[in-house]
């Protein structure tokens, strides 16, 4: 079996794309893919296979077929894929399994969504359909209740869950392809406009239009590509049920520690071997869960590794150097492959202002599904250089 190896990355700014079609979202993305090949790539020629993640919420293409005319790429088989925010992560881990199955060689893994083109939004449909599964509970909702939650169980305060924000808006200062790029402190947080009690506007990330393509290779063509490949060393998916989400999870997401147990099982790493990660960071809260979900502190002690500045920029194992979600976006079908092109550069040194020094191992995590279930998905994927 071979191995698969990230060897090339392209992103957009993210943001408010009102003037950019579907299609424009792809083809920057694509583009800037090509040009970031070290030796280059002759695309008809070299890509055998298309994984494209988008929940479609503007309706721009429910098909592989959709990246196509974005990319010249006409006869290349291409398949669309949909598991809720954890989208692009699996597009990517789907990708990767076709090609250490030696079904391909070259893969490129695409992701793009435009979150801001409806007027009413995910939220606004979703609440006109099964509202006894939701039982009325809006996305902030659904995360204020964890925060609470914690906060009653482990002793979490306020200010704990506002550092993820103000961690990651500082980080999007210095990420040049982030929505937002502002910093905040703890008392703008908490003095910005209520959402759900106890998040408020600034622990909630932006809605944003955006788009991400990152190119996969074998072991055998790997390095006609570049001298310095990063290889997928692990992943996991797991998947929980829509109706017991609400009952089971309240202060932790099953799914996010199956998979990542699966990722570290594959890999051969445990949870102190990840040096930089990018995590699902949809609330500020959504982090502070996700330290304990995948290992890197104790059940209850998220609040405490925060306030130890363990997951920040110039910390011991630094979080979302990108920003993460509340800093740099959520654009649902590129979300993952975006956080898998920041681990890419990561590793190779690459990274900029956000560059952790000497990364050797990079972690990249989402969950998915709306409402009263999300979390009920989680995709992760380990890589090293």
């Amino acid at each position: 079996m071979t191995d698969a190896h990230v060897v090339g990355a392209g992103i957009i700014d993210f943001g408010e794309k009102y003037d950019w079609s579907f299609e424009d979202l792809l083809e920057g993305a694509y583009l800037d893919l090509v040009e970031s090949v070290d030796y280059g790539i002759d695309p008809t020629n070299d890509i055998d296979g298309v994984w494209y993640g988008t929940l479609d919420i503007a309706n721009e293409g429910s098909s592989g077929a959709a990246v196509a005319h974005a990319t010249g790429l006409f006869e290349t088989p291409a398949t669309h894929i949909v598991n809720a925010c954890a989208t692009g992560s699996d597009a990517f881990r789907n990708a990767v399994q076709a090609i250490k199955a030696e079904d391909i060689d070259v893969a490129l893994v695409i992701g793009a969504e435009k979150m801001l083109d409806s007027t009413e939004g995910l939220i606004g449909g979703a609440a006109l359909e099964r509202l006894w599964r939701g039982r009325g509970v809006t996305m902030p909702a659904f995360f204020g209740m964890r925060a609470t939650r914690h906060m009653d169980q482990y002793d979490t305060t306020r200010e704990q869950i506002a550092a993820v924000s103000v961690k990651n808006h500082e980080n999007g200062t210095k990420y040049p392809h982030a929505h937002q790029q502002f910093e905040c402190s703890v008392d703008d947080v908490k003095e910005s406009s209520t959402v759900s009690y106890p998040l408020n506007l600034y622990d909630c990330c932006p809605v944003t239009d955006g788009a991400c393509a990152v190119l996969v290779a074998s072991d055998d063509r790997a390095r006609e590509f570049t001298d310095a490949p990063v290889r997928v060393a692990g992943y996991g998916l797991s998947t929980d049920s829509f109706q017991r989400g609400d009952d089971l999870a309240l202060t932790n997401f099953p799914a996010s520690r199956h998979a990542s147990s699966t990722a570290y099982e594959r890999s051969g790493y445990g949870p102190d071997d990840i040096d930089v990660a990018e995590v699902h960071d949809c609330f500020s809260i959504t982090e502070l869960i996700t330290y304990e979900d995948l290992g890197f502190c104790e059940q209850g002690e998220g609040g405490s590794h925060i306030d130890e500045g363990i997951p920040h920029l110039d910390g011991e194992q630094p979080i979302n150097p990108s920003g993460g979600l509340l800093s740099k976006g959520h654009p649902i079908g590129a979300t993952g492959v975006a956080q898998i092109a920041e681990i890419f550069e990561q590793l190779r040194g690459e990274a900029g202002d956000v560059q952790v020094p000497d990364a050797e191992v990079g972690m990249q995590h989402n969950i998915g599904i709306g409402r009263n279930a999300t979390g009920a998905v989680s995709c992760v994927n380990i890589l090293e250089r």
